[in-house]
């Protein structure tokens, strides 16, 4: 892993996710990317006739001084003494957070996303919170979701929530460079709900192939029963006092997004106890 992006608003949960990325590139050896959108107002920029109204100047003049004021905060972050073992480019743009950050996980060849599921909600500082979904759902690369100051970033013992798809290939290969990076214990885990139950028996054959024709190394093979998957995964985490939990989602949309995609979201947006990893694999 070579470069990590941040969006930051330099809210509380932006911080924590910052702090969360900084472990890891000091770990891995990565560079960080902070990354900070100001969106420019251009809501009643023109008259009927044509002409600057006035509105038009005082919204460009009070977006003048929010890039001023992001530069000076943003410049604070990178050259803060506290993060000197990890080299930092800061990046500040304006326009849409979303499209933003998609443009510099391609400029930058982004390796990882970490970032908050809360953030500031004045549309000036908004780059996190609302957007997080969408890179959830979209992102060519691997997103690390931060809900709240996580008890550890000594991810030892990691979740490994599965559907045993063959899809998952290239995110089970994360999840095994996360392990080697943190000398973890991988828990693979199905879960069993009333609308898609399975035999244990038939489970637990299906999970030690699945996790022999990955490769997989110093894992244990678990089933949970719940009402619903995401909550399944967030108690299976809660109960063995999890550091990380990975999953992937196929990013669909409409019907098929609501049966897969959307469990990933669920559980990045409730699980404040440790951070969530998430995918989109390419859906065949």
């Amino acid at each position: 892993m070579k470069k990590i992006l941040v969006p930051v608003d330099f809210s509380k949960t932006s911080n924590i996710a910052f702090d969360v990325a900084f472990d890891i590139a000091k770990k891995d050896g990565a560079d960080l990317i902070a990354l900070h959108v100001v969106e420019e107002i251009t809501k009643d920029s023109y008259r009927i006739t044509g002409e600057w109204s006035k509105a038009n100047w005082e919204d460009r003049i009070f977006t003048f001084e929010m890039m001023k004021k992001s530069k000076a905060q943003l410049e604070k972050l990178v050259k803060d003494p506290k993060y000197d073992a990890v080299r930092i480019n800061g990046e500040l743009r304006m326009g849409n957070p979303y499209h933003g950050i998609t443009t510099i996980i391609a400029e930058q060849k982004v390796d990882l996303i970490v970032m908050g599921t809360k953030g500031h909600t004045k549309l000036s500082e908004m780059v996190i919170g609302t957007n997080t979904e969408k890179v959830v759902r979209h992102s060519s690369c691997p997103v690390l979701t931060v809900q709240g100051k996580p008890a550890t970033t000594d991810f030892k013992n990691i979740v490994y929530a599965t559907g045993m798809n063959p899809e998952e290939e290239v995110f089970s290969r994360m999840i095994k460079r996360t392990q080697q990076i943190y000398n973890s214990t991988i828990h693979l885990v199905r879960i069993n709900t009333p609308a898609d139950f399975r035999r244990d028996r038939v489970v637990m054959d299906a999970m030690q192939k699945f996790a022999k024709k990955l490769g997989l190394k110093n894992y244990t093979l678990n089933i949970y029963n719940d009402i619903s998957e995401e909550d399944g995964i967030i108690y299976f985490a809660d109960s063995i006092k999890a550091d990380l939990i990975g999953m992937a989602t196929h990013g669909r949309t409409g019907f098929a997004h609501v049966m897969a995609g959307s469990i990933a979201e669920d559980v990045v947006g409730r699980s404040a106890k440790c951070p969530v990893l998430t995918f989109v694999v390419k859906h065949k």
